[in-house]
């Protein structure tokens, strides 16, 4: 059974940082190219970050680049999200998505996780 499990999101100020983790399992995640995804109240889901299944390159949405930082943990089947600098905008439901690298039917998301940020 897939299940991706993202942890980590909560209240946080303007200008504070938060980790989200995304924990994966039920899949070969090694093979898998990871997404962060975020939806705030009444927009579309947008691309955050993703890095390719061996973590060799990144790739970021303009707002936040220099601000946010996505790895991944292969032995441990973990994508994290460094998110420093936050703003009010920052806040909506962050999800983690998997694809495969080989098979574009494959493709999983979490639940999400609520980041606000406010003061």
């Amino acid at each position: 059974q897939v299940q991706l499990v993202e942890s980590g999101g909560g209240l946080v100020q303007p200008g504070g940082s938060l980790r989200l983790s995304c924990a994966a399992s039920g899949f070969t995640f090694s093979i898998y190219t990871m997404s962060w995804y975020r939806q705030a109240p009444g927009k579309e889901r947008e691309l955050v970050a993703a890095i390719t299944s061996a973590g060799g390159s990144t790739d970021y949405a303009d707002s936040m680049k220099g601000r946010f930082t996505i790895s991944r943990d292969n032995a441990e089947n973990t994508v994290y999200l460094q998110m420093n600098s936050l703003k009010p905008e920052d806040t909506a439901v962050y999800y983690c998505n998997a694809h495969s690298d080989y098979d574009k039917t494959l493709n999983y998301w979490g639940k999400g996780t609520l980041v606000t940020v406010s003061s």
